[in-house]
């Protein structure tokens, strides 16, 4: 089988939910013995040298990036408005990657185009010119129901009709893509049930976001903090954003009122300012951690606490992999087959999250059973190599790969 995966933002090094989800797809698709092609954008944001990716990597998925300012802008977020188009999507439309798309479709036939997610779709109609190819969107998320739900929340007047414009735009772009498809590949049986419900009628299949689940197991610290709960996210994500706001306005001075020695860590990258200037008592910002895995081994309990957002948060798989005892929104945890109670903590209310995070630092015995369970989860759920046959088998049977 020949895969092309098209992406919008280089997936190596896999530090945040979407670069995670399209590096490890990758590595599954290799494990598979399937013939891989990866074109990606490589963002000013999110730019990630060339040179630093793994020769391994990069000559077994025949790597090759191209680099766009897809940056959002006041000028650009103002011109948009004279146009039909979703400044969502059309940041990342340009010539030169649509060249290197069309030199690569001209150089190889493919079986599937994957496209890693929706704004990368721009490209279709380039891709059904030059390829008899398989179109397949793999749907990271439900775009447009991202920022229905954050509008919910949204405080400011103007930001809320700005935001509404362009969401309804993103709908409708998205609505118009799915036609376009042979077929969705979903995160989260959520999302393909609401995609049935948009009314797609071509095969469609779930294949949650895998990870190599024996590497996580390896200990590189022995300095475990005790006490902390840490929110660890990327934090130019709207989402992740408004989860921390809603946790320090409403669960932490609970928290830290009953349980005083407790520390609350705030780690990601891209951290906005007003964040980074907290000044609360056992509170500490960590912009840039150097080591994921010693950052997870060092610090006890996981907070997920969003409000919106779609999807799966690739962080929980991650957190359960090093088993970490988690307490999430039903929306954070959303598209894992989990049991409240037993392998992570479900808390929707100010009350339920502060009294679910403060059960479980007074409460050692609780804590260490559901790290256990949340390991164990992951060893079942979440192993690469299988999570991708599945997808592979899926190619072969229903689009005839």
């Amino acid at each position: 089988m020949r895969v092309l995966q098209i992406c919008n933002k280089a997936p190596y090094p896999p530090n945040d939910g979407s670069s995670i989800a399209i590096y490890n797809m990758g590595e599954g698709f290799i494990a598979n013995n399937v013939e891989l092609h990866v074109l990606t954008i490589n963002t000013k944001k999110h730019f990630k040298p060339d040179d630093q990716i793994p020769s391994d990597y990069k000559e077994k998925s025949n790597y090759q990036s191209v680099y766009r300012d897809a940056s959002v802008t006041p000028w650009g977020a103002f011109a948009n408005l004279f146009s039909s188009q979703s400044y969502f999507v059309s940041r990342f439309y340009f010539s030169e990657f649509e060249n290197s798309l069309i030199e690569i479709l001209k150089k190889n036939v493919f079986d599937i185009i994957q496209l890693e997610g929706l704004f990368v779709a721009t490209y279709i109609s380039v891709i059904k010119k030059y390829s008899k190819a398989k179109i397949v969107l793999r749907a990271h998320n439900v775009e447009f129901l991202i920022w229905e739900r954050h509008l919910l929340h949204e405080k400011s007047a103007l930001k809320k009709w700005y935001l509404s414009l362009q969401t309804s735009r993103l709908k409708k772009f998205e609505l118009e893509v799915l036609p376009k498809l042979d077929a969705i590949v979903t995160i989260t049986d959520i999302d393909k049930d609401f995609f049935l419900e948009l009314g797609f009628k071509k095969p469609i299949y779930t294949c949650i976001t895998g990870v190599n689940v024996n590497s996580y197991k390896e200990k590189k610290s022995n300095n475990k903090k005790p006490k902390t709960i840490f929110h660890f996210a990327s934090m130019d994500w709207m989402p992740n954003m408004e989860a921390v706001e809603w946790f320090l306005e409403n669960c932490w001075e609970k928290v830290h009122k009953t349980v005083p020695e407790a520390k609350l860590v705030l780690a990601g990258r891209d951290m906005p300012e007003k964040f980074r200037k907290l000044n609360l008592p056992n509170v500490m910002v960590i912009e840039k951690v150097a080591d994921s895995k010693t950052f997870y081994n060092e610090h006890e309990i996981m907070l997920v606490p969003l409000l919106s957002g779609s999807g799966l948060r690739i962080k929980i798989i991650e957190g359960m992999a090093y088993g970490k005892p988690i307490v999430s929104t039903a929306i954070g945890a959303e598209g894992i087959k989990y049991t409240h109670g037993k392998n992570i903590l479900i808390a929707n209310s100010p009350s339920e999250f502060s009294e679910a995070v403060i059960g479980l630092l007074q409460n050692d015995e609780k804590r260490k059973l559901l790290e256990n369970e949340a390991q164990l989860l992951a060893e079942q759920q979440f192993d690469n190599k299988k999570v991708v046959e599945g997808l592979v088998q899926f190619y072969n049977s229903e689009l005839n790969a």
